[in-house]
């Protein structure tokens, strides 16, 4: 019986890093949205990004709120430590959602007061933010945050509250951690890097598809100097570790690296992602012509982003640890939902295949005819 346990719980966290994964693959959204005014220089050029951007942003939403949702199923005592306690961050990344779906609704309406130009920089905001403070929210699975958890306090009738936040910033004190900002900046230049790549695969302009080209080399850069920066940290840092006889939290030097090195297989999921990734940049640079950059560099960041996240997961490691309290860190053995539920949802999982099958569908149904100047022009004053 405890076998299963632990090996549902650890299934839970598989499917929960994989939506994490597929998150920040279709962040590409949020990029796309911080070049319009760099790629577009005509209204038309700038309408073609909006509506190459506009037709897939509901399934960045979407995966966000699956993967809240899973996370809330799964491990609740997470769910209700983070979302409950960092307040601040994730209100502030559901806002930047919000105006994202208003802007795309309302900004080529018939007589919107705020005008055209003011909801588009609205995605613009969104995509400068929405990256940075997701990956800033990541980053502390592996820096840790300020939080204490006491599960004899839920007795307590005044104040039945198992975790509290240690100080008033509520999560905002995240982005006073270097390393957890270099990870935020890291997937907003990734962001906008996917966007690129996308563009050459959805918009048939050559104007817009050379400039692309330039900004392909200077994001790469960039997003390479931010993400090796933190993986290099965080492979040769102290990490949480945890007994899973005792339960007891300690810290490991090398934790994540010996993490990679005792699953195999997780190191190859990571090897293959970056290959992947470089693959993807490289050629599409050598000649913009090759439009197939975003399908190897989406499949490149899926599989790294699971690998990190089922490393900071798995292999006894605490994966929300706490700085304030070492004993109150959260592992996928403290976190996670009861046995009976794990085995409920786990049979409702087996549905996910099909979900992902629709995906698949209408994104290649959104996409059988690349974006043009002439069907912009031809088109009605519509956003995607």
């Amino acid at each position: 019986m405890e076998s299963t346990y632990i090996l549902l719980q650890q299934y839970w966290w598989f499917l929960v890093s994989l939506l994490g994964a597929l998150l920040v693959f279709l962040m590409f959204v949020q990029g796309g949205q911080t070049l319009i005014f760099t790629l577009g220089k005509t209204e038309a050029q700038q309408k073609m990004i909006i509506n190459s951007t506009g037709r897939k942003w509901e399934f960045t939403f979407t995966t966000l709120v699956t993967f809240g949702g899973a996370f809330f199923a799964s491990f609740p005592l997470f769910y209700s430590t983070s979302f409950g306690g960092a307040y601040w961050v994730w209100m502030l990344i559901l806002l930047c959602f919000v105006l994202q779906a208003v802007s795309y609704e309302y900004q080529s309406k018939k007589g919107n007061l705020l005008g055209k130009k003011t909801y588009q920089i609205f995605l613009m905001v969104n995509g400068i933010l929405a990256p940075i403070l997701i990956g800033t929210a990541v980053g502390t699975f592996f820096n840790g945050a300020e939080f204490t958890v006491n599960k004899a306090q839920l007795t307590d009738i005044a104040a039945p509250v198992i975790s509290t936040w240690a100080n008033p910033l509520h999560g905002l004190e995240a982005a006073f951690v270097f390393w957890n900002v270099c990870l935020g900046i890291a997937v907003f230049f990734l962001s906008r890097v996917l966007a690129l790549l996308y563009f050459f695969n959805n918009i048939n302009d050559e104007e817009i598809q050379f400039r692309a080209q330039f900004q392909l080399i200077v994001n790469s850069g960039l997003f390479l100097v931010f993400f090796l920066a933190f993986l290099i940290h965080t492979i040769l840092q102290t990490g949480f570790a945890y007994n899973p006889q005792t339960g007891e939290i300690f810290m490991e030097p090398y934790k994540y690296l010996h993490n990679l090195l005792a699953m195999p297989v997780v190191l190859a999921i990571l090897l293959i992602g970056v290959i992947l990734v470089l693959y993807a940049i490289g050629r599409t640079i050598k000649t913009f012509k090759w439009n197939k950059g975003i399908w190897y560099g989406g499949s490149g960041t899926v599989l790294v982003v699971l690998a990190l996240l089922l490393c900071v997961g798995w292999n006894n490691t605490a994966y929300y640890p706490s700085v304030t309290d070492l004993q109150s860190s959260l592992t996928i053995q403290n976190s996670s939902s009861s046995l009976f539920t794990l085995k409920v949802m786990s049979v409702v999982s087996l549905l996910i295949p099909f979900v992902l099958a629709y995906i698949f569908y209408a994104w290649r149904a959104l996409d059988l005819k690349k974006i043009t100047q002439k069907e912009i022009e031809n088109s009605k004053d519509r956003t995607y």
